[in-house]
């Protein structure tokens, strides 16, 4: 009993202990949750009508496009710009199918296997005719290649022989369906929206005489550059009202930020291009001494390797191609700058002549357990076919077609390395006549080769070409680099960098509305760091210094001003609206010049500029030389004034106008109803154009890819 008391005299201690424990559990449990929640907040791509996508999903969807383009083009590489372009795309279509899907699952819409089968029975679509399976002969997409090369495509699987490549043609093959599916999606909405936009036949023919009958006109015009902004007073009463009815105009549907930024180029030294040009002339001197051409250009560490093969003046850069056009055969150039991609060059011709830029060929491959037996059998091949017997035949033999084939310049002229045995095969194609044979000997085998025809002969330069950038030297960069930390160092606010900016010899410039879709700031490569903290900080922070560009560039940034998503203040747009509310104040002020004015010549005296103007119709604005504007308001005024007649002062644009239609006539053109009514609803379907636009903001689109790439 005693020891039951005991138990019971902890009770209350015992479930604070409990309790507190509970409680540890709970939390931890919430802490991990939590973590998780921001680990993926923190993958987080983008997000479209709540649907999330997460970075390894944006890469696959990236990649799959990069593939496609790279098989479609017949590329191994992309560039910076064509992989951010391809980032855009990806992104836009994403967004565009979510949007698309919702709104086709509210209404029922969908796109079923059956329609997709109709379609490739159909084959023409346009997507269709991009693919492998166009029959040839009749131009359109052959389902039946399809088929076949799916269940191809299923019987090699387990072939590491041909398993990758039947895997990047089904890859592409799986794009281009689901590509298909949510292309006849969204033409089915679309047409569904277009089917709500009619015309008829009144419209139709009030839109042919808008569009058929001219007048001719004499027009005064008094320009608001006629009176002098000073004369005009403006109050921030009236901009707030100017403000107020034009702030749907203001919407911005994504932040923006605007900042003040230094950026400071490191180039060379007048040191470091004397030491360029040394080896420069080093080079030229070597090259027309006559030295290994191939050698020199190595050594010299050229951009442009030396390959030795004639190429055409296309393979050749720019300035490179302007001088080869003057030059004689063995000459050797001067070293010589080109500005446009700062570099420093020295070219030799080595030859020049006539060669076809296409060639007709077929090959017979000759591959034996050795080296020696390989060569004995494609002596025995090449004695064969100069002897008469058929070349397909010999090849059937060899299990080879023998098919014709072309070779252009374009398919091996810009390789930035060629190995022996290609360089001999390409020369042999190049050389031989139309009917020649020759038995090349490679290393690992022989091949037999026939020329069948020569086309498009054109002009190509063998030529040794040095093209070095004119680089600073790692002590050029580190001076600058320390110059400029020292700015960025001692100047901590946008105040002092301004201030001080001059005296290091620097310049502060501005950018504008930088949105994070942006691939880059202010045009540099390398900024996403940049770019992060653009979007991370607040207004007034100033950034560290950031190395970016192509390693040339030194990059400090202050963030000024931060323009939240939604409609913009009215400080950042009073510059525009003082200009509208200006000209609204200086046309009362023109109009009162020309109140009672009875003719066009009363105008000139009240200091009007007086222009004929010809063919006016109500369909086209007028361009008025004198203001430099188009004016819709005097299109549709001069549509509604009788020959004859003075008009009644107009507001335009640029100005006070006053116009008289001194003549009247209409095109020789039939009117047809059909025609111009399909006109008139696809000018409908253009102007709902916008309906995406609407449903993006409707959307709550949030994009993060600056955070990613």
């Amino acid at each position: 009993m005693a020891a039951i008391g005991k138990i019971r005299s902890w009770g209350p201690t015992l479930v604070i202990v409990i309790g507190l424990a509970l409680f540890a559990f709970i939390a931890e449990e919430a802490f991990r949750s939590c973590e998780a929640t921001k680990n993926q907040q923190r993958q987080q791509v983008g997000e479209v009508l709540g649907e999330r996508i997460n970075v390894q999903e944006f890469q696959d969807l990236v990649e799959e496009y990069q593939e496609v383009l790279k098989m479609t083009q017949g590329r191994d590489n992309l560039t910076e710009e064509e992989q951010n372009s391809i980032k855009d795309q990806v992104w836009q279509n994403y967004v565009n199918n979510v949007l698309y899907s919702k709104e086709a699952e509210k209404l029922g819409l969908t796109v079923t296997d059956t329609e997709i089968q109709n379609m490739l029975r159909e084959g023409t679509n346009p997507m269709l005719l991009n693919t492998p399976f166009v029959n040839q002969q009749t131009g359109r997409f052959d389902v039946t290649m399809l088929t076949k090369f799916l269940a191809d495509y299923k019987q090699n699987a387990n072939n590491p022989q041909l398993a990758e490549q039947y895997k990047t043609l089904y890859d592409y093959w799986n794009f281009i369906e689901k590509n298909l599916r949510q292309q006849t999606l969204a033409q089915k909405y679309q047409a569904l929206l277009a089917n709500c936009l009619i015309s008829n036949p009144v419209s139709a023919k009030a839109a042919f005489d808008a569009h058929v009958k001219e007048s001719d006109i004499l027009l005064a015009t008094l320009p608001y550059t006629s009176v002098n902004d000073k004369d005009v007073e403006v109050s921030d009463a009236e901009l707030k009202a100017e403000y107020n009815k034009k702030k749907e105009a203001f919407k911005q549907l994504a932040e923006t930020r605007d900042i003040k930024y230094v950026d400071f180029q490191v180039v060379a030294s007048a040191a470091d291009r004397a030491e360029l040009l040394k080896t420069m002339n080093d080079a030229s001197q070597k090259l027309e001494s006559g030295a290994v051409a191939a050698e020199i250009v190595r050594k010299a560490q050229s951009q442009i390797p030396y390959v030795g093969l004639p190429v055409t003046r296309k393979a050749l850069p720019t300035d490179i191609a302007a001088k080869v056009d003057s030059m004689a055969v063995g000459q050797t150039t001067k070293p010589f700058e080109t500005q446009s991609d700062n570099t420093l060059n020295v070219v030799k011709l080595l030859a020049k002549q006539q060669m076809p830029d296409s060639v007709e060929f077929r090959m017979i491959q000759v591959g034996a357990e050795s080296i020696e037996e390989a060569q004995k059998r494609a002596d025995s091949i090449y004695t064969a076919i100069r002897g008469g017997v058929a070349f397909d035949s010999i090849a059937r033999k060899y299990g080879q077609t023998g098919d014709k084939q072309w070779l252009t310049s374009a398919q091996y002229e810009n390789s930035t390395s060629i190995d022996a045995d290609s360089k001999e095969y390409l020369a042999a194609l190049n050389t031989l006549g139309t009917g020649e044979l020759k038995n090349i000997k490679f290393s690992a085998g022989n091949v037999i080769v026939q020329v069948t025809d020569r086309r498009n002969f054109v002009e190509k330069y063998d030529v040794a070409i040095i093209k070095h950038t004119i680089d600073f030297s790692k002590g050029t960069y580190s001076e600058a680099y320390n110059k400029f930390s020292q700015y960025v160092s001692e100047n901590k606010t946008l105040e002092e960098l301004e201030k001080n900016a001059e005296k290091f010899g620097f310049q502060v410039r501005e950018r504008a509305e930088i949105m994070n879709s942006e691939h880059n700031v202010v045009g540099l490569r390398g900024t996403r760091e940049t770019m992060k903290w653009i979007f991370d900080n607040k207004e007034g922070a100033v950034s560290p210094l950031y190395e970016c560009g192509n390693n040339d560039h030194l990059l400090v940034v202050a963030l000024t001003k931060i323009h939240p998503k939604g409609y913009r203040d009215l400080d950042g747009v009073k510059e525009m609206l003082k200009k509208e509310v200006m000209n609204d104040k200086k046309f009362d002020v023109l109009a009162k010049k020309l109140q009672g004015v009875k003719s066009i010549a009363d105008a000139e005296k009240a200091g009007a500029k007086i222009d004929s103007v010809k063919q006016v119709t109500f369909s086209a604005p007028v361009f008025v030389q004198a203001t430099g504007t188009s004016e819709p308001a005097l299109s549709g005024a001069v549509s509604a004034l009788a020959k004859g007649k003075l008009s009644k002062v107009i507001k335009g644009n640029g100005g006070a106008f006053l116009f008289q239609v001194i003549d009247e006539h209409s095109h020789t053109e039939s009117f047809d109803a059909k025609a111009q009514e399909q006109q008139l609803r696809q000018q409908a379907m253009r102007a709902a154009g916008g309906f995406l636009q609407e449903l993006y903001q409707n959307a709550k689109v949030v994009d993060n890819r600056y955070l990613f790439f």
